[in-house]
């Protein structure tokens, strides 16, 4: 498979290193200010980029046949121009906050959980987020994701970072070293608390979902999660 990555910062040289150990070919390492772009050998490209970029990015792939799969975050106010784009052109996209396989778990486990809690007002649901000193954006859309399926599946009617009102969902951000990615789900009451926690050892991780989605989607036309990934829509 073809591979093109869209961004190479930290994830980007990390899918190459998994890509080329499953036997993949990195065909283009588009990054800032790359020039014109080949897109003819691509199977399929992987957007890691800024959040400025990504939405050009995946544009770009879309307009040429190329398939994508997109785990920036911080440009999802053009998410449904994306998706039109792809539908317009009969493409392929997923994108994904987080492509762990272990965190695409543990959303579901979130919903499950949510929707047991919602029917005990006594708890209040806390998130906290922890990553590295060179990540932009806080929250993280991990955590964004982790809320609004929150919201989706409870009464709560919104989310907020640090103090939070009433219906709505104190979330945390702290950035500290070089910490991959820690993600914790808390509803506490006067007597105990209940608590959730997904934590990357490192970044590989995220590389090897994202690989995976590239092998899934060949192939295919259409919008997709990592749940279709994973088959967890049954």
């Amino acid at each position: 498979m073809n591979i093109a990555l869209f961004g190479y910062g930290k994830m980007g040289k990390m899918i190459e290193t998994v890509s080329q150990n499953k036997g993949h070919n990195i065909v283009a390492k588009i990054d800032v200010d790359s020039g014109d772009i080949d897109y003819s050998e691509m199977d399929v490209a992987i957007d890691f980029s800024m959040p400025d970029a990504a939405f050009d990015n995946i544009s770009g792939c879309f307009e040429n046949g190329v398939p994508v799969i997109s785990g920036t975050t911080g440009w999802l106010d053009n998410y449904d121009d994306a998706v039109a784009l792809c539908q317009e052109k009969n493409g392929a996209f997923i994108y994904a906050s987080n492509f762990s396989l272990g965190v695409t778990i543990f959303f579901e486990l979130n919903r499950y959980l949510a929707q047991m809690m919602s029917r005990l007002d006594q708890y209040r649901v806390s998130l906290e987020e922890i990553h590295h000193t060179q990540k932009l954006d806080a929250p993280s859309g991990t955590a964004i994701s982790l809320a609004e399926d929150i919201i989706e599946n409870s009464d709560y009617q919104g989310w907020k970072l640090d103090r939070a009102g009433d219906g709505e969902i104190p979330v945390t951000s702290k950035r500290i070293g070089d910490t991959p990615g820690t993600h914790t789900v808390n509803y506490g009451s006067k007597v105990d608390h209940i608590e959730i926690r997904h934590a990357a050892h490192n970044r590989e991780g995220f590389a090897l979902g994202a690989v995976i989605a590239a092998e899934w989607i060949q192939g295919k036309t259409g919008i997709f999660t990592m749940k279709d990934v994973l088959d967890l829509n049954r």
